[in-house]
C-alpha cells in the first residue's frame, strides 16, 4: 500500500480548490480524502527540473472534492450572435458554443452534477486548470525551452463519479475562466439528430492498454481520439485534419489503469487508485537500489565498488556506474578502449564496441508494470527498471509530430534506439 498523504493547496496562484499531493509531514490529524487516481506526465523521473510547485508538477493526484464540482449536459439551442448570448455572458453558467457561421451557433448549457467531480488539464495557469501541463522535451530538461507550445490552454477535462471512482471519464476541451468552451467556425464539428459534438484543433488522443497494466502482461492498444462530448473515434489522417475519424462504438472514454492521454506536446499516464495499490512505491524502489548496492558491484577495470545513486542528480563520478549499450556490461568511469574518432568504447569484458551511458534508476513508481529487480535499462538513456516494465514501454508507440509515433523512455522521453530499445544489465557483483 502507498504511504499516507495529506492534501495541500496552491493558494499562492489562485484561490481555487486544486488537490495536490504532498508528502505527509504533519501530525496525522488531517484525514486524507479518497484518492481517485493519478495523472503522471511521461518524461519526468519523479519531479520537474524546476521543482514541483503548486499546480505545475510531474504528477497530479485526484482526490474526492469536499463538494461535488462536476457538470452535465442540460439543454441546447441555436443563437444568432453567440458572443452576446445569455449563457456565454453568465460567468456562473457552464456552456459550450459550437460556431456554425458568423451569424449562427449552437449553445449547449451544462448544469451542476452532484454525482461527479471535475478536474481540468491544460497549458493555462488560469484558475479553472487544476493541472498545468507544459510541452515535454526529450532527455535532460534543465535548460530546455519550448518556443511555441502545441498544447491547448484548456486541453481536456476529467469527470469522476464520486460514488464509483472507477468511472473516470475524459472529454476534449476544458472550461475557461468564464466557464465557457468555444469551438470556432473552422473547428471540426458535426450534428447527429439533435446532438452536436466536435474535436479540438490538435485533438485529445487516448490509448487503453489491452489487459491489466499491473502485472506486466498488458499489450499496447490502439490510439483513439476523444471528442468534446466524450465519444471515441479513430485517428484523423493528421493531427489537425478537418475530417473526423470513424466512430468506435466498442470503446469508451472511461479511463482504465494505464490509459495514456496525449495532448499534442505532452503525454499523460492515468493510474487508478486500485492499480497503484499493486504498484511499487518510491520506498520499494529505493530498497531495490540498496539491494544492488549491497552486492558491491565492481568495475573490472578500476576495481572500485560501484554505487547506484538513489537521487536523480548525479555527482559522484568515481563510483557512478556506466553501461555499455551493445552488450549490457556495467562498469565504472574509465578511459580504456575509447575510439578517438567515434567516441565509442570497446568493452573490456567482451570487446564489443559501442556507446556507453550513465546508469540511473527509474524513480517514478507509476511507470512500473510490476514489482521486481531493475535488471534492464532503456537504450540510449540508461534508465533502469524491471524487465517487464522496460519491455512494455519499448512496445508503446507515443504520438510524435502531426502523424508520427515513436517509442520513448517513460522516465525521460528520449526516443529508444536499437533493435529492441533496451538492454539486459550484466553486473560484476557479489564477489566476496
Amino acid at each position: 500500500m502507498a504511504p499516507a498523504h495529506i492534501i495541500s493547496y496552491d493558494l499562492s496562484t489562485d484561490g481555487t480548490e486544486s488537490p495536490i499531493l504532498a508528502e505527509d509531514a504533519g501530525d496525522g490529524h488531517d484525514k486524507p480524502r479518497l484518492r481517485y487516481g493519478e495523472l503522471v506526465i511521461l518524461g519526468y523521473n519523479g519531479y520537474l527540473p524546476q521543482g514541483d510547485r503548486g499546480r505545475r508538477r510531474s504528477k497530479f493526484v485526484l482526490h474526492k472534492r469536499t463538494e461535488p464540482s462536476g457538470v452535465k449536459r442540460s439543454k441546447h439551442y441555436i443563437v444568432q450572435s453567440p458572443q452576446t448570448s445569455k449563457a456565454i455572458l453568465d460567468a456562473n453558467q457552464h456552456s459550450i458554443s459550437y460556431t456554425l457561421s458568423r451569424s449562427q451557433a449552437v449553445i449547449v448549457e451544462y448544469k451542476e452534477d452532484t454525482e461527479t467531480d471535475m478536474f481540468q488539464v491544460g497549458r493555462s495557469s488560469e484558475s479553472p486548470i487544476d493541472f498545468v501541463v507544459m510541452d515535454t522535451l526529450p532527455g535532460d530538461k534543465k535548460d530546455a525551452k519550448v518556443m511555441q507550445s502545441t498544447i491547448s490552454r484548456f486541453a481536456c477535462r476529467i469527470l469522476v463519479n464520486r460514488c464509483e471512482p472507477a468511472k473516470a471519464k475524459i472529454f476534449a476541451a476544458g472550461f475557461d475562466s468564464s466557464r465557457n468552451i468555444f469551438l470556432g467556425e473552422k473547428a471540426t464539428k458535426w450534428q447527429d439528430n439533435v446532438e452536436i459534438d466536435g474535436l479540438t484543433t490538435n485533438g485529445v488522443l487516448i490509448m487503453h492498454p489491452k489487459g491489466s497494466f499491473c502485472g506486466g502482461n498488458a499489450k499496447c492498444g490502439l490510439w483513439r481520439e476523444c471528442s468534446v462530448g466524450g465519444d471515441v473515434f479513430s485517428l484523423r489522417e493528421s493531427r489537425s485534419a478537418q475530417q473526423k475519424g470513424q466512430p468506435i462504438y466498442d470503446e469508451c472514454n472511461i479511463l482504465q489503469d494505464g490509459t495514456l492521454i496525449d495532448l499534442c506536446g505532452a503525454t499523460l499516464l492515468w493510474r487508478s487508485a486500485e492499480g497503484l495499490q499493486h504498484s511499487p512505491t518510491k520506498h520499494d524502489l529505493e530498497k531495490l537500489i540498496d539491494a544492488i548496492n549491497a552486492g558491491r558491484p565492481q568495475c573490472p577495470v578500476g576495481l572500485n565498488t560501484l554505487v547506484i545513486p538513489r537521487k536523480v542528480n548525479i555527482s559522484d563520478q568515481v563510483n557512478q556506474p556506466y553501461v555499455y549499450l551493445n552488450c549490457g556490461h556495467v562498469q565504472g568511469h574509465h578511459d580504456w578502449g575509447q575510439d578517438e574518432n567515434t567516441g565509442a568504447r570497446r568493452c573490456p569484458m567482451c570487446l564489443e564496441l559501442g556507446p556507453v551511458v550513465t546508469l540511473c534508476m527509474g524513480l517514478e513508481p507509476a511507470f512500473y508494470v510490476d514489482v521486481g529487480a531493475p535488471t534492464f535499462a532503456f537504450n540510449p538513456c540508461g534508465h533502469m527498471a524491471t524487465e517487464k516494465t522496460v519491455k512494455y514501454w519499448a512496445n508503446v508507440e507515443i504520438p510524435h509530430g502531426t502523424n508520427g509515433f515513436q517509442a520513448v523512455c517513460p522516465f525521460c522521453a528520449t526516443p529508444l534506439d536499437g533493435a529492441t530499445g533496451y538492454i539486459k544489465l550484466i553486473f560484476q557483483d557479489n564477489l566476496d
